[in-house]
């Protein structure tokens, strides 16, 4: 995984080569790197763009004109000629799951396919002839099942679509979203589950007419059968994140919001860090139980404290670290597509009174559950942690979980007024208009996951008809709260969806499905497109602001430090459908590079 900064690297048929000194006597020291003759989009204050920029010491220390630069030039600098290519910051990724993600590149991985029920066995058959030495007690866990994209429209899977298969093994089968799991009988009966079984706080067991549990597993509900799988080595842990940074690294990923961070997981980034692997900076999001802070907000809150003595590597520096600064998705409400419907919203959902050739779409009587952590222990939550230096991040889907959130913080605010650490909901799909300017107000980062405002199997089929024409036509409100003032955040929550940060950027413009056929053509609802400087910012500076990290990461800027990425075009410059096509040819953390696609390390 380690990467030479040669003297002699092609950039799209640029060459970094050594440059003889222009001695002068008031020139300044050195640089260990210039890139020059390029796009320079530094995402500054004014979004400007220059041609060079300079390197030492981890840090940059000039960013200006192609002449500007020739004074950081001595006789070991070595000089990149982009002929024209684009530099902008390194990509931040607000909200995603690296540990998660290597585990899923790694397993059973159905690929988000839309898959028929006999597609389905077949591929998790293949899963099971592959490993009959784990036979018959060995756990199969099965990543990336695209639930809402099952085949006709409508099908969904049963514990007896799995338990048709040639194993006695316990299966879990993982929806790509995170927050559905299906499990066969040999799992429902270790994890003790029947029909007398009730359900958890802030899970559901889904069950039949007759009241048997139908494998279906929502939310905490999922833990019950989760638990019982033997937790990985620290060897596992390593490999795992291993396979996911290298990822990051070629997708231009220099910093991430890692969702959900533990002693496990910190313990793999450390031992990276130390052997010189460490390839993004890691801003480590404890996780907080809903279950605990129910009882005692400062026994729930206490772990992401432990976490941060533990682990954390101190203030940023050119040396990739560990930081301890945010709390991981504390989770509000599920998802609001069918069949699961677990966000909260104001009003019910749409139910069809008609029948399938004839459909007749009413609201309903169901608004989701209730917020899963009460307002004033939510706000107590919020208050520890501002107090403690910890910002927030809760995960709110539903306008009415998105309202009782901002509340909440509201209460936090005036509590702790003298605190200015940025406030995150995560995903916020949905947001009452009278809700988008408080997210400004309040100093909130929506860490939005903008793939998401396409059409598609789970904004169309699983979603369009059940959030009825008015909460549809405002789904996915990146636009919206863009224009309120919000600084919205960019968070790709790999590996919900595959990584492909440009492709997220492209969907944020366009709000349309390159993909996505005759089915999916056009874009998706009403909501106003974010322009590409926006998005840019969403990704790079607003990130940074979210994971309290802007005054060091997030532009090129001199004094900060120079986490950056080359790509193989211009996005202000391309088609912005083709913004999703982009390729990374070389990222920078701490001036050290981490990927070269010219040589493939």
């Amino acid at each position: 995984m380690r990467a030479r900064f040669g003297a002699a690297l092609a950039i799209a048929g640029g060459l970094i080569a050594a440059a003889p000194a222009t001695a002068a006597a008031a020139q300044p020291a050195a640089a260990d790197t210039v890139l020059r003759n390029g796009y320079v989009r530094t995402v500054d204050d004014r979004d400007s763009v220059r041609q060079a920029l300079a390197v030492r010491d981890g840090k940059i220390v000039y960013v200006g004109s192609d002449r500007g630069a020739r004074a950081y030039v001595g006789k070991r600098t070595k000089v990149v000629n982009l002929r024209g290519k684009m530099v902008m910051p390194g990509l931040q990724d607000a909200h995603i799951h690296v540990g998660l993600a290597g585990v899923r590149l790694a397993a059973c991985n159905l690929e988000y396919a839309p898959l028929t029920t006999a597609q389905f066995q077949q591929k998790i058959q293949a899963c099971l002839d592959r490993t009959r030495d784990k036979e018959p007690n060995g756990f199969l866990s099965v990543e990336n099942w695209y639930r809402q994209a099952m085949v006709p429209a409508g099908t969904d899977a049963t514990r007896a679509t799995l338990d048709a298969l040639d194993t006695r093994r316990p299966i879990v089968v993982n929806s790509s979203d995170g927050h559905s799991d299906l499990v066969n009988s040999a799992a429902l009966a270790l994890g003790g589950i029947t029909a007398q079984t009730p359900d958890p706080a802030n899970g559901k067991i889904v069950r039949d007419a007759a009241g048997e549990p139908t494998g279906i597993l929502e939310d905490a509900a999922a833990r019950i059968v989760s638990r019982k799988i033997p937790a990985p080595t620290p060897a596992d842990n390593l490999e795992v994140t291993r396979v996911a940074l290298d990822a990051l690294r070629r997708a231009g990923v220099t910093s991430v919001m890692d969702q959900y961070g533990t002693d496990a997981s910190a313990q793999a980034y450390a031992t990276l860090r130390r052997r010189g692997d460490l390839t993004a900076r890691i801003n480590l999001a404890a996780g907080v139980d809903a279950s605990v802070a129910a009882r005692d907000p400062r026994k729930a809150v206490a772990p992401a404290f432990a976490l941060r003595r533990r682990w954390d590597t101190g203030p940023l520096a050119p040396r990739a670290g560990i930081r301890v600064a945010n709390i991981g998705e504390l989770a509000q409400d599920g998802v609001l597509q069918a069949p699961a419907q677990t966000a909260s919203f104001l009003e019910p959902y749409f139910v069809n009174a008609g029948t399938e050739d004839a459909p007749r779409w009413v609201p309903g009587r169901d608004r989701g559950p209730e917020p899963y952590l009460a307002k004033d222990k939510l706000a107590d939550v919020t208050t520890l942690l501002l107090r403690g230096g910890i910002s927030p991040s809760i995960h709110a889907i539903g306008d009415r979980a998105v309202r009782h959130t901002l509340d909440a913080f509201a209460i936090a605010r005036k509590r702790v007024p003298g605190s200015r650490l940025p406030l995150s909901i995560s995903h916020a799909e949905s947001v009452h208009p009278t809700d988008l300017p408080r997210f400004k107000a309040l100093g909130v980062a929506p860490a939005m996951a903008f793939q998401w405002a396409k059409p598609a199997a789970d904004s169309i089929d699983a979603a369009k008809n059940e959030l009825g024409p008015e909460r549809f036509a405002r789904t996915e409100p990146i636009g919206s709260l863009h224009r309120a003032g919000a600084r919205v955040a960019a968070g790709s929550d790999w590996p919900v969806d595959p990584l492909n940060e440009f492709f997220m950027l492209q969907v944020g413009i366009t709000r349309e499905n390159p993909d996505g056929g005759a089915r999916y053509r056009g874009r998706l609802g009403s909501d106003p497109l974010l322009p590409r400087a926006a998005a840019v910012r969403a990704i790079t500076r607003n990130a940074a602001w979210a994971m309290q990290a802007e005054q060091q990461t997030g532009s090129l800027e001199p004094g900060k430090l120079a986490d950056l990425i080359v790509l193989d075009r211009n996005l202000f410059r391309v088609p912005a459908k083709q913004i999703g096509r982009t390729k990374v040819l070389l990222t920078m953390v701490g001036g050290r590079v981490v990927w070269e696609a010219a040589s493939g390390r």
